[in-house]
């Protein structure tokens, strides 16, 4: 799950669908960024950045580093 994208939508008061629709996708693509199901493209990942005031690499740091946990956790 993607606390800080959550909270920065909440931040912004807008909506799931007022999001997904200002950068042009789905509300239920958008919730599965949220959720932590999928990862945006970058094209998308900086619409969202843009929107929602944040550093768009910040949804593929998260990934490495939780990458990085897991494979200490499996060593």
């Amino acid at each position: 799950m993607r606390k800080w994208l959550k909270q920065k939508r909440i931040e912004n008061r807008l909506t799931q669908e007022e999001v997904a629709s200002s950068v042009d996708i789905a509300r239920t693509t958008y919730a599965s960024y949220e959720q932590g199901e999928r990862n945006p493209s970058v094209n998308i990942a900086k619409k969202l950045a843009q929107l929602l005031e944040f550093d768009w690499t910040l949804f593929f740091e998260t990934e490495v580093h939780e990458m990085c946990i897991l494979e200490k956790q499996l060593a």
